[in-house]
């Protein structure tokens, strides 16, 4: 690796930058909109170069290496909008093609990140948009969508990693690797993760794990998950817990309560809106790896079929690539044993979501709801009422 100078776009708290920086590259200049993200990246990234605003960037420092975008999601979410790659949070991603330029110059990787509905919103659109983009500017491109729990994590977190190049071939470092994910075990023998928040619509079921963290809900407050445990009763894991299912130090965004009218609440949306620092690990180890690849079982995608989990593309033509969401599969922490701040879910919680879950059409794994019940019980709220 010749290079080792990155830009962050859309910074956030700095998940793909930790990851990148274990493995020689230096960050020069943050661009991050949300006022209390600045601060934690001021304390965890000092003396770093920050900017508030992508539309107002002018330019990137001169030959920079890397530039890293985990670009807002809130269009391309299934939980969101859905307004597409043309809404205005997720359209924000045309400003780093603005800025990454035409010409043959500029940045020799390109790293984007988001969810990976937005293979199939509106058709894939978000993703002709992104590939087209690239194309138009001499990039090669590939894509793989990635699990946070292949990094050892109980956290159930597919996402989107998209890789260009006009130099270097990235499908030597998206797909290089592969293992296979394990069978999960059975639900009644480990910790199960639930947002408590949903129950009619949805309600991220996760065996051995929490699932996505998020930094909102479909009732409007912070959401943190709830955890079932084997042993009966559910908590709910604190902040810290929750910086560190997304590979952060415990404390990591304490910089933000600083900011006048931070809450812990935003604690949670910084968190959830954060890139996992595993698979940003995993991506700067394969940076300085950049082994050969070896293409075997590619197959050409034609215009209109379904964009799949893992792909290439080069001079406007796309390569369909099988590989599954783990490439690699580190040393896995349970669920049960990870939380170290659990606090029971309150009885007004536990009512609401009772009350939700038996409105709905949803299924649950057998015992669930009498789990449920069980431990409204216990906090001392009454099932009956919940009907």
């Amino acid at each position: 690796m010749s290079g080792h100078r990155a830009v962050a776009l859309f910074a956030g708290i700095g998940g793909l930058e930790v990851g990148l920086h274990r493995h020689g590259w230096a960050t020069e200049l943050f661009c991050e909109v949300d006022p209390a993200a600045q601060a934690v990246l001021a304390v965890r990234f000092p003396g770093v170069d920050q900017h508030d605003d992508v539309t107002r960037l002018r330019a990137l420092p001169y030959g920079v290496d890397l530039v890293a975008a985990g670009f807002p999601c809130q269009d391309l979410s299934q939980a969101g909008p859905t307004a597409g790659i043309g809404g205005t949070r997720s359209g924000l991603v045309d400003e780093v093609f603005r800025l990454i330029g035409r010409r043959r110059g500029g940045p020799r990787w390109l790293l984007l990140e988001n969810v990976p509905f937005m293979l199939q919103l509106q058709g894939g659109q978000a993703m002709r948009h992104l590939t087209g983009a690239l194309a138009e500017r001499g990039f090669r491109w590939a894509y793989r969508v990635v699990d946070a729990r292949a990094f050892g994590l109980p956290q159930r977190r597919p996402r989107v990693v998209l890789l260009a190049s006009r130099t270097e071939d990235p499908r030597a470092v998206l797909f290089r690797t592969d293992a296979m994910p394990p069978t999960d075990p059975h639900p009644a023998d480990v910790a199960c993760g639930f947002y408590w928040t949903e129950g009619i619509r949805g309600l991220g079921w996760a065996v051995d794990a929490i699932p996505t963290l998020k930094g909102g809900s479909t009732i409007g407050i912070a959401s943190p998950p709830a955890i079932r445990l084997p042993q009966g009763g559910l908590v709910t894991p604190g902040i810290s817990d929750a910086e560190r299912l997304q590979g952060f130090p415990a404390g990591w965004t304490e910089p933000a309560l600083g900011k006048v009218g931070v809450r812990t609440g935003h604690r949670w949306k910084l968190v959830g809106n954060a890139v996992s620092t595993g698979m940003s690990d995993w991506i700067g180890a394969e940076l300085r790896a950049h082994g050969a690849y070896e293409a075997d079982g590619e197959r050409r995608l034609n215009p209109g079929d379904p964009w799949p989990a893992g792909a290439w593309g080069t001079d406007g033509l796309a390569y369909r690539v099988d590989r599954s969401p783990w490439p690699v599969r580190r040393s896995y922490r349970h669920l049960a044993g990870f939380v170290r701040e659990p606090k029971p879910l309150s009885a007004r919680a536990t009512a609401g979501f009772l009350r939700r879950a038996r409105a709905g059409g949803l299924r649950f794994v057998p015992g669930f709801l009498d789990d449920v019940a069980d431990h409204l019980r216990t906090m001392g709220g009454d099932p009956r009422e919940a009907a």
